[in-house]
């Protein structure tokens, strides 16, 4: 069938499918059936959510048909809108993927990941195949959108996936329309997120964007919809997280030496984004997002984005052999892997060796007031921890016993939800995590019984709540001295080297995807096109011009090492 102006205005909308309710599909799936859709038909949409019955969640599908969310941690309103839409019979859950047999939706949510420098398609392309099988049975008229939520690595929509569906007679254009639509949700702000984004709708047709517009502006009432081609919305979704993981990594570095040299990090940090022009609240929030140039560091960078989507960013260069030495973006991942070990340096330069102590880590979700362990740099700390001969145990409020990365590490011995028998017999406790539970129990951590001191590694305590501890406490970036004006133009300026670093850097890879991925003038990407849609994440990602970068700034010897990656970097022309 060719996709016509006709086609458009007969486009009917009866039946929507999504593929995996996660932190993506979840939400995606109730805020569809939610809006009680109602294109080219009078009655709304239903939405039918597919799991795969797999050991781990399996469970989802008998949750969400019982009118319950699949999601943990606080996520206000989700639970209400689940349980109101199961009960009116518009969404439901199944593990059967003939249901998508006759759906003109079809979402794809299943998580992708990275092995090694190359992206880990397992999960999705079993999802795929399974959809494809069924695909081949509809109605001869139909053309299914299959929109991808799931990230994806530049270049996978023109090759991989097309392909994939080419071999089931499912040619995009003709029988099928192959879209993308990167998330941009966040765990804890799941509903805020989805509607109030900014949000990018691509494709590899023209046609694509187009209809993905129509469909999600019925969802996304408080941002705006951006319309581009499938390879620019892969390359914007990986570089906002890739830039946040280089944000983090400079931040790093900074705290990093303010902490051996008892420096106040988060005067230079507010500071610096005054200059910058981004200032935000993090410093003083702790559940804040922060959004400035200069990131708030904490024992690690977790989640599932951003340790992979600067390498899958990356990924098609890697694959030709390109030399990597000088890249930004995979050197902050190496900034940031030290992170947990680097927090064991900070509390053993105040307190001593903590060989053999009894240390309690309070919060193994990677974010505050989730229950997601992805990536999380809690373990990671535990593991450190255990080598030291310390008697560890891990507490979080809503992660699960049986959470997957508890078991995936053993730890199921040591992870406990009981607060206090956490902290009952602890002599160190690190606060990893900014639950509020935690700030709500702060007078209880700071009277348990055999307390000797307090790490916090999350920016959850005032500085009023920690003078008061005296001797008891270091925390990341919580030096007593103010930083002077040299050392905040310096960070400035190390600072401006890595943004425009990064922007030669990025423009490189663009010039890359171009000469090789992208065969038609609807698929080119535009290094301009490319910087207005990132600066529309409302997470802050700000990308520079390419430029040359003259000098490196240092401050009494030290330097930044991705501010010297920058210089050694030549430039790029547009």
């Amino acid at each position: 069938m060719k996709i016509t102006q006709e086609f458009l205005n007969k486009w009917s909308v009866k039946k929507i499918g999504v593929i995996g309710p996660g932190i993506v599909g979840m939400p995606m799936a109730a805020l569809l059936a939610n809006a009680r859709i109602k294109i080219g038909s009078d009655k709304p949409a239903e939405v039918v959510v597919i799991q795969r019955n797999s050991r781990f969640s399996g469970w989802k599908v008998d949750a969400i048909n019982s009118g319950q969310s699949t999601i943990g941690g606080i996520e206000p309103g989700l639970d209400s809108i689940v349980s109101q839409l199961v009960n009116q019979k518009l969404l439901r859950a199944s593990h059967n993927y003939s249901e998508l047999k006759d759906a003109d939706i079809i979402l794809v949510s299943v998580q992708t990941d990275k092995k090694g420098f190359a992206p880990d398609y397992g999960p999705l392309f079993e999802s795929l195949t399974n959809l494809a099988e069924i695909l081949k049975e509809k109605p001869e008229d139909k053309v299914p959108l299959i929109i991808f939520e799931s990230t994806l690595a530049p270049s996978s929509m023109l090759t991989l996936i097309k392909e994939h569906f080419k071999k089931y007679n499912l040619t995009d254009g003709e029988n099928i329309l192959l879209g993308n639509s990167p998330n941009r949700v966040m765990p804890g702000r799941l509903v805020e997120r989805v509607t109030t984004s900014d949000k990018l709708v691509a494709g590899i047709n023209p046609v694509t964007p187009k209809l993905i517009h129509k469909l999600y502006s019925n969802i996304v009432t408080h941002g705006k919809l951006f319309q581009t081609n499938s390879i620019t919305a892969e390359i914007v979704k990986t570089l906002e997280n890739a830039y946040r993981d280089v944000r983090i990594a400079f931040s790093s570095e900074i705290v990093r030496y303010c902490d051996e040299n008892d420096i106040d990090f988060y005067k230079v940090r507010d500071e610096v984004n005054r200059k910058l022009g981004q200032a935000d609240y993090a410093s003083q929030n702790y559940n804040s997002v922060p959004s400035g140039g200069i990131l708030v560091p904490t024992i690690g960078v977790g989640g599932h984005c951003l340790p992979k989507d600067g390498i899958l960013l990356w990924w098609r260069k890697i694959e030709a052999e390109a030399d990597t030495s000088l890249s930004i973006i995979l050197n902050a991942r190496k900034i940031n892997d030290e992170s947990p070990s680097e927090t064991i340096k900070l509390a053993e330069r105040k307190f001593g060796s903590l060989f053999n102590k009894k240390i309690a880590l309070l919060g193994a979700a990677y974010r505050f007031n989730s229950e997601d362990t992805r990536n999380s740099p809690t373990l990671v700390l535990a593991e450190l921890l255990l080598k030291k001969d310390c008697t560890v145990i891990i507490h979080d409020p809503f992660v699960k016993q049986d959470d997957q990365n508890i078991i995936k590490y053993d730890f199921q011995n040591i992870f406990t939800r009981d607060f206090d028998k956490a902290i009952e017999s602890a002599e160190y406790v690190f606060v990893c995590t900014a639950h509020n539970f935690y700030f709500e129990q702060k007078e209880k951590i700071l009277h348990s019984n055999r307390l000797k001191s307090i790490v916090d590694a999350c920016n959850i305590f005032s500085k009023e709540t920690y003078n008061s501890l005296n001797n008891l406490y270091t925390g990341i970036g919580r030096g007593s001295k103010f930083p002077d004006n040299e050392l905040i133009d310096f960070v400035y300026n190390s600072f401006r080297n890595v943004e425009t670093g990064v922007a030669n850097e990025l423009m490189d890879l663009i010039n890359f995807f171009n000469e090789n991925y992208c065969e038609n003038e609807f698929n080119k990407i535009n290094f301009d096109e490319v910087q207005t849609l990132a600066a529309s994440c409302n997470t802050g990602c700000m990308i520079a011009n390419p430029d040359d970068v003259q000098n490196l700034p240092a401050y009494k010897g030290f330097y930044s090492s991705l501010a010297g990656l920058a210089l050694s970097r030549k430039t790029v022309s547009i």
